[in-house]
């Protein structure tokens, strides 16, 4: 594979090329990583920027409806929009459903638009492992807006404020109740909060809701550093499209104001840092699972610790002596 060649056609806006290259970040053979590192080198030197936009919310609340709904509405306005929908792997066989394409009929005809489906993996916070390089991919290929859909609500999805300049929890109308059932990692997270299904019967019950949620806002502001009114709770229509202009025009200000006050750049290079130290990571635990010495001894102190024999902490510090070793 010529990976300078692939670049170059990514950096061109190629979506053939920059699907295949997304196909060979989320590999996970040896040599496929190690060709993905030079191709994210190589596409780096483009020095492009997309807002990051990271998405989260309960199933049913209608996120692909929205991020279509949404993404046609930033291509009518000239932006080209790459959508990166992480589908929830089984943790018995691996696969998953990757049925978004399915579910963005119209968005996925657009050519202003790139839909990726990927398969979480199994991975913490329903992020899929290599997103965060298919992110720096869509950038190169000249993508202005990159939408990163996650798995589902919990304390685990804060993993996309590691990858996203700003993030959007989806809410559906519902009881008082229901601000007990969203984490409070979700809502520290979240920069905007936005009611969907407000329309028709639902737009009074959708009211009460963002009402309820502004409320619980409000005791976050004090503990962050945004302008005034932010974080902020909205109401939107995927279906109607009603509240989709002022939801982007908040979100640009909030991302404006960022960039003023060099918020912005020092964000994106924790965001790095904390990418580096999370390879580091995958990569001694690779080490772990590689070397067919140390996955005996792993499995044999398992055993171990599983029959009361020895102590996890005992049985790990066993297996950190052996590397050293």
């Amino acid at each position: 594979m010529d990976i300078d060649d692939l670049a170059a056609r990514v950096i061109a806006g190629e979506r053939r090329a920059l699907a295949r290259a997304i196909t060979l970040v989320e590999s996970g053979r040896a040599d496929h990583r190690a060709a993905a590192a030079r191709l994210i080198e190589i596409v780096a030197t483009a020095g492009r920027q997309a807002l990051r936009i990271g998405l989260s919310g309960t199933p049913g609340v209608g996120k692909s409806t929205f991020i279509e709904a949404f993404g046609m509405f930033l291509i009518e306005k000239g932006l080209k929009v790459a959508v990166l929908a992480v589908d929830p792997s089984s943790a018995r066989s691996g696969g998953s459903i990757l049925g978004d394409k399915t579910r963005m009929e119209r968005l996925a005809r657009e050519p202003a638009a790139f839909i990726r489906p990927s398969p979480s993996q199994t991975e913490l916070g329903g992020v899929a492992r290599r997103t965060r390089e298919a992110v720096a991919l869509c950038e190169a290929a000249g993508f202005d807006v990159v939408l990163i859909e996650t798995v589902g609500v919990g304390q685990s999805e804060t993993m996309v404020g590691a990858m996203a300049d700003l993030f959007l929890l989806l809410i559906a109308p519902a009881g008082g109740d229901e601000l007990q059932g969203v984490k409070r990692g979700i809502m520290e997270m979240a920069d905007l909060i936005l009611v969907n299904k407000a329309d028709g019967d639902l737009k009074p019950t959708a009211t009460r809701t963002c009402a309820d949620y502004a409320g619980a806002l409000r005791l976050l502001r004090k503990r962050r550093r945004d302008p005034e009114g932010y974080p902020k709770a909205m109401m939107v229509s995927a279906r109607t499209h009603d509240g989709l202009a002022e939801s982007w025009a908040a979100m640009t200000e909030l991302a404006d104001w960022r960039k003023a006050q060099g918020v912005w750049a020092g964000t994106r290079a924790d965001q790095a840092r904390a990418w580096f130290e999370d390879d580091l990571r995958h990569a001694l635990l690779a080490r772990l699972e590689n070397d067919p010495k140390i996955r005996a001894m792993v499995e044999t102190l398992g055993r171990q610790v599983a029959e009361g024999a020895t102590s996890p902490a005992s049985a790990a510090d066993r297996v950190i002596a052996a590397l050293d070793d």
